[in-house]
């Protein structure tokens, strides 16, 4: 590590803030012009938050709006029996990508751009630490969300479900292009949620306010917190599960194919390890805006602030305890019911526990009823509903019988609505003061809360009863006389009801919505957050030191003084953008991070990674291939500059301290985000061997298959000596780098290419040795299995071999020396994952099958 040590960085000759002293004149000039947004056409190369955070909303509301539409074409299908409206080929299409727009485009992407927007406002810092991160996700989800969302038009659309079950979106039931569009193009949307993820957790621990210690972070952080972390265990799984379908589509490798050895029950594993969780990954960043809001609406602190934390983190603990709870209905055994039953109706405590923490803080002060509580009030109303709902389907005897039902659907959908959808718009009413010049009207909005109150409730209620006499769920039609008319020509008045409102809200928003370049609406509801604080381009003037949870509340004049340039960081110490990177737990000033500014790297990065998936799966194999290769390449453009070094002495950022404005090791932010890659990269090894075992376990006589001959018993040690000295070899470069004379041996890069050509020899001799028993992947599920787990490893070495080329260039470009080393460092971070990964696939492929006696 390179960055002083605490007792060098801190030099408190002026503890007291805030400082009274005029500030120097220009420094504020200078501030506002280093964030100053671009202009022209240039404007979309912006990459601070205040701009890719309201685009990232606007377009998890766009697709909100397309797939309520869709709604309502298959409400006006169903409002009637035996309807022709639609034909049963389109409705297929239609539910499918409903469901998965609303899940995948909206949902999660609403959640995930509010924070973009949020969070650097209320934690007071200048951005999120990775901008272009941040502005790479966007434009992935913008372009590729698009683009399949138009398959609809011609016919394209995926029409398994939103949870695309095999064997019906096997090639054999489904050999058109619609499966593979859902497969790469929600794959794809995915890795866009998951780079998201790792700038939320990285900046929810890294750049807070000074003093906003862990327990007195706003519950809103906690939940983000939480949601990240929930994303990068659960999404992993379903990556790794439309790869595998995906190459059973493709190449024919049998993974879920019953006669040659596969279980189409493995893919309920995998989509629901990530599908339930799912739910909570809605709910809990929707459960950290209401305890937000509800304090602001009472004018009182949140009662049982611990308690309320402790339940979000219980949530997203016993969300991933409950996937199997989607699969009573299967044939799995007893004891599994009975376990994921309990799981199931145990994780309504937490959720209890937050709506008594509600309700008690709603007692304790004087709530206005305003449109935000009346949407507040509306969630608890609809999404208590729905959790009863959901404890009656937890129960397996009753799943049984509503399985598949449209008390199903009506369930769905009082928990997402209820618990998303409300929040939500209760959180547009709450916060459009911070980011427009106007707040949205008071009067509209309670017309707009009607209508969306009566119209949930008008359209779903009936279902229960739909759905309890018989009436099955993603059916086109029905005949006349079974008793459903009624109730389904009732739910669809709902739906339009429903529809009156957004369109409602829209038209409000319209009219009073106006982007705050200099100014906000102010604090119109009198809250205690720092996202309050007089903000713009740079979010705050300067960074304030908090010294409770409701800063506003308690400490008289911060808004005055935080313009008035009084705390931290009031002007910029290197010229350009900035924030301060603050300890993790107590949230101390650590060092000054230089923040990368606009560019059009992260947004044709994001293009050619889109057209790569999406080229991909219209079997444009050289044109996709090209477009990935230009895709890399943008990368590396964008993170040449990154990495700056010590551009100047540590700086003093007032109050008489004084950081460095570079740190290596363990306190840079970009560490840290490696770390949370490693473990997303884990857990998709994680989930392969789980699928491995699986398999084995439905075909344990045939493991491997009669007549199969395994790899001899050398050649995985052979492998693996090659893995270990080349990241013994990495370990070795790693320790010539170090030193603060920043020099920068000849042998580094040496170094690292040799220890390339071993791990790459490493990854091709354990390919060789499966190839040469003539093993297929195609044959049977224990091939698929082996060259899945050998095919990811490649992968990875193949990456490594990218970022070592990258930091072998960036060495003889004199970007890479002992201090200016935070590319090695990630670099040796990933090589040592890689190393890990492969010596734990080659103990699994070459000795499972030798321990459970298949030589």
């Amino acid at each position: 590590m390179n960055a002083p040590e605490r007792s060098e960085a801190f030099d408190e000759r002026e503890p007291a803030l805030p400082n009274p002293l005029p500030r120097p004149a220009g420094e504020f000039e200078a501030l506002k012009k280093a964030w100053e947004a671009p202009r022209g056409l240039s404007f979309i190369t912006a990459v601070n938050n205040t701009y890719v955070g309201l685009w990232y909303v606007g377009t998890a509301f766009l697709f909100f709006i397309l797939a309520g539409i869709l709604s309502l074409i298959m409400r006006v299908q169903l409002a009637a029996p035996e309807s022709d409206f639609v034909g049963h080929d389109l409705y297929n299409q239609l539910f499918t990508m409903h469901g998965t727009v609303m899940m995948f485009l909206f949902a999660v992407p609403a959640v995930e751009a509010a924070s973009v927007y949020l969070l650097p406002n209320m934690q007071a810092a200048r951005d999120l630490p990775f901008p272009r991160l941040s502005a790479y996700a966007f434009w992935a989800y913008f372009v590729g969300g698009l683009v399949f969302f138009c398959t609809i038009f011609f016919g394209l659309a995926p029409n398994g479900g939103w949870f695309m079950y095999p064997p019906l979106t096997g090639s054999k039931y489904s050999p058109a292009d619609n499966a593979d569009w859902w497969l790469l193009g929600i794959g794809f949307i995915e890795i866009s949620a998951i780079a998201g993820a790792i700038e939320i957790i990285v900046g929810v621990m890294k750049t807070r306010a000074v003093g906003m210690s862990l327990d007195r972070m706003p519950v809103y952080s906690w939940a983000m917190l939480v949601f990240a972390v929930m994303i990068v265990i659960g999404f992993p799984a379903i990556i790794l599960g439309t790869l595998l379908l995906e190459m059973e589509r493709a190449f024919d490798w049998p993974f879920f194919i019953a006669e040659r050895g596969g279980d189409p029950l493995l893919w309920q594993h995998l989509f629901w390890f990530f599908g339930h969780p799912e739910v909570y990954i809605i709910f809990l960043p929707a459960t950290g805006m209401v305890s937000m809001i509800v304090p602001a609406m009472a004018q009182t602190p949140l009662v049982g602030y611990r308690l309320v934390v402790l339940a979000l983190v219980a949530t997203g603990f016993l969300s991933f305890g409950l996937w199997v709870h989607h699969m009573f209905a299967t044939g799995l055994p007893k004891m599994s019911l009975s376990f994921f039953s309990a799981a199931s109706t145990a994780v309504a405590v937490p959720s209890g526990i937050q709506v008594f923490a509600w309700i008690a803080t709603i007692a304790s002060g004087r709530m206005k009823l305003t449109t935000p509580s009346l949407f507040i009030i509306g969630f608890l109303f609809i999404f208590t509903l729905g959790g009863l709902t959901g404890v009656m389907v937890a129960m397996a005897p009753f799943d049984w019988q509503a399985h598949d039902s449209y008390f199903v659907v009506a369930h769905l959908h009082y928990v997402l609505i209820g618990g998303m959808v409300f929040p939500l718009f209760a959180a547009f009413y709450y916060w459009v003061p911070v980011a427009s010049q106007y707040a949205l009207s008071e009067r509209v909005g309670r017309w707009v809360f009607g209508l969306m109150f009566v119209g949930v409730n008008v359209t779903f209620l009936p279902m229960h009863v739909t759905g309890l006499i018989g009436m099955p769920r993603r059916v086109y039609t029905y005949p006349v006389g079974m008793g459903w008319d009624a109730l389904n020509l009732v739910s669809t008045i709902g739906a339009f009801m429903i529809a009156a409102g957004v369109a409602l809200f829209i038209v409000d928003f319209a009219r009073r919505f106006r982007i705050a370049r200099d100014e906000n609406a102010g604090n119109v509801w009198n809250a205690g957050t720092l996202e309050w604080l007089p903000n713009a381009n740079y979010n705050t003037r300067s960074i304030p030191v908090v010294a409770s949870r409701d800063p506003l509340w308690d400490q008289p004049n911060l808004s005055k003084d935080v313009q008035d340039g009084r705390y931290y960081l009031p002007g910029t110490a290197t010229g350009g953008r900035e924030t301060l990177v603050t300890s993790p737990f107590d949230a101390q000033p650590q060092y000054i991070l230089q923040v990368p500014g606009p560019g059009w790297q992260p947004l044709l990065a994001a293009v050619f990674t889109a057209a790569f998936f999406l080229l991909l799966t219209v079997k444009m194999v050289l044109l996709s291939a090209t477009c990935g290769v230009l895709a890399v390449a943008c990368v590396i453009w964008w993170l040449w500059d990154t990495d700056p070094g010590p551009v100047r002495p540590p700086a003093d950022i007032g109050g008489g301290i004084v950081v460095p404005v570079y740190a290596t090791g363990s306190m840079n932010h970009s560490w840290w985000a490696m770390i949370v890659l490693m473990v997303v990269t884990g857990m998709v090894f994680t989930c392969l061997i789980f699928s491995y075992l699986f398999l084995w376990l439905v075909n344990p006589a045939a493991w491997p298959p009669q007549g199969t001959a395994l790899p001899d018993g050398i050649s995985p040690f052979v492998s693996g000596a090659l893995y270990i000295v080349s990241a013994v070899l990495i370990a070795y470069a790693s320790r010539m780098l170090r030193g603060e004379d920043r020099r920068s041996p000849r042998s580094v890069p040496v170094l690292i290419a040799v220890a390339l050509l071993l791990v790459g020899g490493a990854a091709a001799a354990d390919l060789r040795a499966q190839w040469q028993t003539g093993l297929s992947p195609s044959v049977h599920a224990y091939g698929a299995a082996v060259y899945g787990i050998v095919s990811l490893q490649i992968f990875f070495v193949l990456t490594t071999l990218i970022m070592g080329l990258y930091t072998i260039a960036r060495w003889l470009a004199g970007r890479l020396d002992s201090v200016r080393r935070t590319t090695f460092d990630n670099m040796m971070l990933f090589w040592f994952y890689t190393v890990g990964q492969g010596l734990v696939g080659l103990a699994l492929v070459h000795g499972f099958p030798r321990l459970t006696g298949g030589v």
